[in-house]
């Protein structure tokens, strides 16, 4: 799959739309916690401004019910912004509304606008053809940065891309990055090449793991999902989180997983709890015998060793999902201790986006890793094989 990226097409003194991914945590007094998304998009907006162009940012942030919920305003966004690229960010008080295209239409060369939050247009989800146009309309070309949304279908990321020919829209510096990698990773790893699954459903890794285990050498299941593969196995698994009619499927990937030699890895013991409540009382039981009213919420000790023990030889490891409740201390542990277990690893490293990613900040180890992913969703698509709507747009004819 060859990209069209930003570095082969003419870009000087023209005006460009970028849709980054501003989607960072904020706290309840919208103070950003992690601006990693923010600094990923700053290569491409400094390329763009280098080049003396004009450049119009977009994002979305949360999921607004009504227009102009002021807690989901992009502000927060301006302000850090201005404090990473030292220079001064036009607001826009909306998105396509006639003043806003007039600053855009007015801005001159190193000059940037950022503009309010696109889903407070209901036509940002709803790929209204449109919006898409009144988007188009502000530049002369369009460049996808924003990997975490590329699987989504959206006016900003999909509509938008037929307004524009192929030398005049691109994927930016971040977006090429994370497609080369994936790609690289699930086409043509070093071996062995372990995968570390986890988080709560099946259901949402389900495509994945059958796309997986063809290619990997070993498999290690963790989170709330193991908890369906345990109960397919005749386990009792108390109240833990069992999605009954995956069952089938959880035996299908265990037997394909045999017939192909592939290793896979499940939880011998875990932290179970009475309650999903960070006050619950808990304790360590083997998988044999969480007890029936109990739920288990973390792996246990034994786990994470069999686990570090199977990533020993590993020379590529990528790991998408948490292994247990990691937001409640006590269900953490299992998580942590796997998580360092991968930042001491000599091998290739790829951190999925989303909870694995905010996890390995929290743990302390993401300066350890390889490559962090900004998109949770996106990246499982990838790995599922698909092609993203908001990069099929960006693919060249061979």
């Amino acid at each position: 799959m060859k990209l069209q990226e930003i570095k082969n097409i003419d870009i000087a003194g023209k005006k460009i739309f970028i849709r980054c991914d501003f989607n960072v945590p904020m706290d309840e007094y919208h103070n950003i916690t992690d601006d990693r998304r923010i600094r990923s998009a700053l290569n491409t907006i400094r390329y763009c401004i280098d080049n003396d162009c004009s450049v119009i940012l977009a994002s979305h942030f949360g999921r607004p019910k009504e227009a102009f919920e002021e807690k989901y305003s992009l502000k927060p966004i301006a302000k850090r912004l201005h404090t990473l690229l030292k220079q001064e960010i036009k607001m826009a008080k909306n998105i396509v509304e006639p003043d806003t295209l007039e600053i855009a239409k007015n801005l001159q060369a190193g000059e940037i606008l950022l503009l309010e939050n696109l889903r407070y247009n209901e036509g940002e989800t709803k790929n209204d053809e449109e919006f898409a146009s009144k988007l188009a309309s502000m530049a002369d070309v369009y460049i996808n940065d924003a990997f975490g949304v590329s699987h989504r279908a959206h006016a900003s990321v999909e509509g938008i891309t037929k307004y524009f020919d192929m030398k005049h829209k691109a994927a930016g510096f971040l977006l090429a990055k994370e497609i080369k990698f994936f790609h690289h990773i699930v086409h043509n790893p070093k071996r062995p090449f372990v995968s570390i699954v986890g988080g709560s459903k099946v259901s949402g890794k389900l495509e994945a793991l059958h796309n997986l285990v063809p290619k990997v050498d070993k498999i290690l299941i963790g989170g709330g999902m193991a908890f369906t593969f345990l109960k397919a196995l005749g386990l009792e698994v108390g109240k833990s989180l069992v999605e009954e009619h995956l069952i089938p499927e959880a035996t299908k990937i265990m037997e394909e997983a045999k017939a192909l030699g592939v290793k896979l890895y499940l939880p011998v013991d875990v932290v179970a709890a009475e309650a999903f409540d960070a006050e619950a009382i808990a304790k360590l039981v083997t998988t044999q015998e969480i007890p029936k009213n109990w739920m288990g919420l973390d792996i246990g000790p034994a786990t994470a060793q069999m686990f570090k023990l199977a990533l020993n030889d590993a020379n590529t490891i990528l790991w998408n999902g948490p292994m247990g409740v990691y937001e409640m201390d006590k269900f953490a542990k299992g998580s942590t201790r796997v998580s360092h277990a991968v930042a001491q690893s000599f091998a290739t490293t790829v951190v999925g986006g989303g909870d694995t990613a905010d996890l390995v900040r929290i743990t302390g180890d993401e300066d350890e890793m390889t490559f962090i992913s900004t998109g949770g969703g996106a990246s499982l698509e990838l790995i599922e094989g698909k092609v993203l709507p908001g990069v099929k747009a960006l693919v060249l004819e061979d």
